[in-house]
């Protein structure tokens, strides 16, 4: 392992593999296999790669589709494309990044006019895999990986940083455009039946948002995510963040009721909370898989936009509610 962290700032075309299997592109299945037969296949990791008259790849044929396909085939007809490659200019350590997100074994390395230069795979990343094919779960092995992406990322404080900046900058403009609707608002804002609310209000939203987060990239652990699973999740969790939201509110609502003794208080409350953390439990839900499926980390960045959508949705469902049931008495 200590190896391993010593070469993650190198470019990756020093460490990469020059031997992968390179298919012509206007091949049928059969020409393909007789093509694999006549030439050596290195590496434990296997992928056969398509590419055209001028090196360039256009495409990955999974063996399985390979052995399966009708041997009159074109292999443009079976073969994956786009192909998810790693840039020749990526070091190492970015490289490991691609096993993480996408969850594959091997990635090709392309040059700047898309011509298929080599392969790494993830023997690059660890010796302990020499027994890989007597592995169950293949989970354990990116997550094996992940953790040297992790731990060099939280040794490296410039690089930690440049990681997690740009998300945060989603706390700051969502603050200054909370501060932009508060002051559009303010007829209602600075209400006595509003103002001791508001913090509770959104706080509220935040940690429901942070709570389906969390259920979120569980739920993504080894997993790829679908649009199917997305709009189940989503749909759940939004009966369950009314429900939440419902009971939380009428709590609060009633409090209201009783300490500031106005019941219209007590409904925009009730009804800002519930709208509120259902709105926030179903962006908290979603924000991991659509990070995830744009091929972006969704454990530094879900957190930030989150806790700022909570903010945004809340308070403006918290104001009009209030303008809209407390305007006229104030």
């Amino acid at each position: 392992m200590s190896t391993t962290r010593q070469i993650l700032g190198d470019p990756v075309t020093t460490h990469m593999r020059t031997d992968p299997t390179r298919i012509p592109a206007g091949s049928s299945v059969a020409q393909a296999l007789d093509y694999i037969r006549d030439h050596e296949i290195g590496g434990r990791v296997v992928y056969f790669y398509v590419v055209d008259g001028e090196g360039k790849l256009v495409g990955v044929v999974p063996t399985r589709r390979l052995l399966r396909g009708r041997p009159d085939a074109p292999v443009a007809d079976i073969m994956i494309a786009p192909v998810a490659a790693v840039p020749h200019t990526a070091t190492v350590l970015e490289a490991c990044e691609f096993f993480t997100l996408h969850k594959l074994l091997a990635f090709p390395v392309v040059g700047a006019e898309g011509q298929l230069l080599g392969l790494v795979d993830v023997d690059l990343y660890t010796d302990e895999l020499a027994d890989l094919e007597k592995r169950q779960e293949s989970d354990d092995l990116f997550q094996l990986v992940g953790v040297y992406l992790t731990e060099t990322e939280q040794r490296q404080t410039v690089l930690a940083a440049r990681k997690r900046f740009p998300w945060l900058l989603c706390n700051v403009i969502g603050g200054m455009i909370a501060a932009v609707i508060a002051d559009a608002y303010e007829d209602v804002a600075t209400l006595a039946l509003v103002t001791p609310f508001i913090a509770l209000v959104t706080g509220m939203a935040e940690g429901v948002a942070m709570q389906s987060v969390s259920l979120a990239l569980q739920t993504l652990h080894g997993r790829r995510p679908t649009w199917a699973t997305l709009a189940r999740k989503v749909g759940r969790e939004v009966l369950v963040g009314l429900l939440l939201g419902a009971f939380c509110g009428l709590i609060v609502g009633v409090v209201a009721y009783f300490w500031k003794g106005s019941a219209r208080a007590g409904l925009s409350l009730c009804i800002g909370i519930a709208g509120g953390v259902a709105a926030s439990a179903a962006v908290g839900i979603a924000l991991p898989f659509l990070l995830r499926m744009a091929r972006r980390n969704p454990q530094v960045a879900s957190g930030p936009i989150a806790l700022a959508a909570a903010d945004l949705v809340t308070l403006l469902l918290y104001f009009n509610l209030g303008r809209w049931l407390l305007g006229q008495g104030a």
